[in-house]
């Protein structure tokens, strides 16, 4: 401690020691100029000890990260013309910038990290990666700061020996551009000169640089990544796209909008699992379960209360017609009346632009492409239980067919998974008339949403008939006498839950398998890896949707979609880094949950200085008319401000609720334009409005409102 004490006091007295001199003015362009014909003077006169003096400042500069290390560099070209001033500079600044690194990773680094741990993962990441490489990127195009640089690699396990010589490469190119601009800057002596056309190459060369390190650097990483395939001369399609759910689907319907020859490839159905056995289903079932409640509450709205009278088989069979409804939506013969060539097999990537296709009709089809994107999806996630395969599951992909067989719904029914689809699900068969118990490892059920929503999901689940057991490990699955049992533990006590049906909901995990991914090296762990363009390993292969993450909903997936097929047509013009910044998402359980930005919990663990604001929906006349004043929404602010960071709706269409506010925080727009915003009477939809009039009533100012106070009582005579 004392020696970083003593280390810490005299760069301190260094700092000192240089402004206290003033040195700070003779490191900007006037002072330069100024002192040119004195410094050439002390030159003629000792040029070893003004190069060694003039060394040993730049050094001290740059590992003190003082101001003026741009300037120096011009001074170097202005002093002792380009060879000796590069000379000079380059090595100056990489000993300089070394001492930094070394400063900042004595003194700062086990600090620093652990106080600001976010703000470093992304360079912590690319140093894990490619250490040596990332530097060199930061090094040839200067997003950051050098000095900047210096201290933040310091932070990072980074070799000093491979900073050092990447950063004496890396820096090369930039010194030279500052050190030949110098060089002209040394013969300024009028207003003609600062017109010459060397001094302004020199300039442009400054402006130009960082678009020429940016290509080289692409240039670099794609001559490594390419380096064992040979690209084709010609290509038979702009883009392929391999999956044909919500990514895939907006990705080729973008492509072909454009006029690019695009091919969709799908061995299954279209639509994916959103259409088929996602989404569309459980929304089907989910509103015939909600009919069912409301004819057990008749009474609520007058009615008589009666147990529904109902055929399961017919409920399944409804849900099956929705999935037809909608299936032409989705279907070949649209998307191929909208340009896209759809094609039916499954396919295998054999290089970065070429694709096999097996053909379900039993042939082969081989396409290249410039561009591919992959959206082949997710699957659920089935835990590996003991016995789980002897005794038999389904899961969210899986029920409807087996389901769509049943007379009634299973009588004995254990929903494995506390998250939105298990609850969805648990909830709906318990309307339905099913025993449902459903288990969750975790202390409470929607762990993703703060604790008061969580709560309020419970009891809605409890009042439907759910029985919820959380904090309950799954452990194994047993079969007994012709009766299946699965064995959870809590508290150190292990219980036996009988079954008929048992429903894994545990969440899902991506289709990454038979794609050609491994054979690629594409950088595959529970999901694909990409940059912030959705850019594989290889710059040409793009992913889109659950298959990439980090949000396994199809309104992210179709959103990804977009930037798939705009980087991937038209990325060597301009590319878009995906945002992720305003993203919604609804469970739809019953009251409905819905959420964008942000929740309290959230609040809380960021430390953010925030306050909240409530709204109850039994107070919204619409809600009162439907009897459904059950729910309430929250806002989160930061203290004072109506900015928005969160919201979360609890009510009768909250998924549609939550828009509004989505919006608002897509285009920056405050609780204040919410309020002034006219919105129908009588909708759910005032209750946004309402709850941006709390904020106000919350914020009004009383020293204004106690002066208008005082004059209307003085209009009043």
């Amino acid at each position: 401690m004392l020696k970083k004490l003593s280390l810490l006091l005299l760069a301190a007295i260094g700092v000192g020691l240089f402004f206290f001199y003033d040195l700070n003015q003779l490191l900007t362009l006037d002072g330069l100029k100024g002192s040119m014909a004195q410094f050439d003077q002390y030159k003629a006169q000792s040029p070893l000890l003004v190069i060694g003096g003039f060394f040993l400042l730049y050094i001290l500069v740059t590992a003190l990260s003082l101001p003026g290390a741009a300037i120096l560099t011009l001074a170097a070209g202005a002093l002792f013309g380009l060879a000796q001033g590069l000379l000079v500079a380059s090595f100056a600044s990489s000993i300089g910038a070394t001492l930094a690194f070394l400063v900042s990773r004595y003194l700062l680094r086990d600090t620093i990290k652990k106080r600001f741990p976010e703000r470093l993962a992304a360079i912590d990441t690319g140093v894990e990666k490619e250490g040596a490489f990332y530097l060199f990127t930061l090094r040839l195009v200067p997003v950051f700061p050098f000095f900047l640089i210096n201290l933040l690699m310091g932070l990072t396990a980074i070799k000093s020996w491979t900073f050092y010589w990447v950063s004496q490469i890396g820096m090369l190119a930039g010194t030279f551009v500052f050190v030949n601009a110098g060089t002209q800057l040394a013969q300024i002596d009028s207003l003609s000169g600062i017109l010459s056309l060397d001094l302004i190459l020199s300039f442009a060369l400054l402006g130009v640089f960082p678009l020429i390190a940016k290509t080289l650097i692409n240039a670099i990483k794609k001559r490594r990544v390419y380096k064992n395939y040979t690209k084709p001369k010609t290509y038979d399609r702009n883009m392929i796209v391999i999956g044909a759910g919500a990514g895939g689907l907006v990705t080729s319907y973008i492509a072909a909008a454009v006029k690019a020859k695009v091919t969709l490839i799908e061995a299954g159905e279209m639509g994916g699992d959103c259409l088929n056995t996602g989404c569309v289903p459980s929304k089907a079932i989910i509103k015939s379960a909600k009919v069912a409640q409301q004819i057990r509450q008749a009474e609520k709205y007058g009615l008589q209360s009666t147990t529904p009278q109902f055929s399961f088989k017919k409920i399944m069979a409804r849900v099956q017609q929705v999935i037809a409804d909608i299936a032409p939506h989705d279907s070949v013969e649209r998307y191929t009346n909208l340009g896209v060539d759809v094609v039916k097999g499954y396919a295998k990537l054999i290089d970065p632009w070429t694709v096999e296709i097996k053909l379900n009709d039993g042939g082969t089809q081989t396409l290249t492409a410039r561009t591919i994107v992959i959206a082949t999806g997710a699957r659920p996630f089935v835990p590996p239980l003991p016995g789980i395969e002897e005794t038999g599951y389904v899961t969210s992909d899986t029920l409807w067919n087996k389901f769509a067989e049943l007379e009634e719904a299973p009588k004995k029914l254990v929903v494995l998974g506390g998250g939105p689809i298990g609850s969805e699900l648990a909830q709906s068969f318990a309307r339905l008339g099913s025993s449902v118990t459903q288990i969750e490892m975790a202390e409470r059920i929607m762990i993703k949403e703060d604790l008061e929503v969580s709560k309020f999901a419970h009891e809605a689940l409890t009042q439907s008939g759910v029985n919820i057991l959380t904090s309950h490990q799954a452990l194994r699955c047993e079969e007994r006498d012709g009766k299946k049992f699965i064995v959870v533990k809590h508290n150190d006590n292990e219980i036996d839950i009988e079954y008929d049906e048992l429903l894994c909901a545990v969440g899902r995990t991506a289709r990454l398998k038979g794609y050609g991914l491994e054979e690629l090296g594409i950088e595959t762990s529970r999901t694909v890896v990409t940059n912030e363009y959705l850019e594989t390993l290889y710059p040409n292969i793009f992913a889109a949707g659950d298959i990439v993450g980090p949000y396994q909903f199809t309104h992210v997936a179709a959103h990804q979609g977009w930037y798939a097929a705009v980087n991937g047509l038209f990325g060597n013009l301009k590319k878009f880094k995906v945002d992720y910044r305003v993203i919604p998402w609804t469970t739809f359980i019953d009251p409905e949950v819905a959420r964008v930005g942000i929740n309290e919990q959230e609040a809380i663990e960021k430390g953010i200085d925030y306050e909240i604001t409530r709204f109850e929906f039994e107070e919204l006349d619409r809600a009162i008319t439907e009897s459904a004043n059950n729910g309430f929404i929250k806002v989160i602010t930061p203290k004072g401000k109506d900015k928005i960071l969160g919201v979360t709706v609890v009510s009768e269409h909250a998924g549609d609720l939550i828009a509004e506010f989505v919006l608002a925080m897509k285009h920056g727009l405050g609780l204040n334009k919410i309020l002034g915003t006219i919105h129908s009477y009588p909708t759910w939809a005032e209750g946004n409005k309402y709850v941006a009039g709390e904020w106000k009533r919350a914020h009004a100012p009383e020293k204004v409102l106690n002066l208008l106070e005082k004059y209307h009582a003085w209009r009043r005579g």
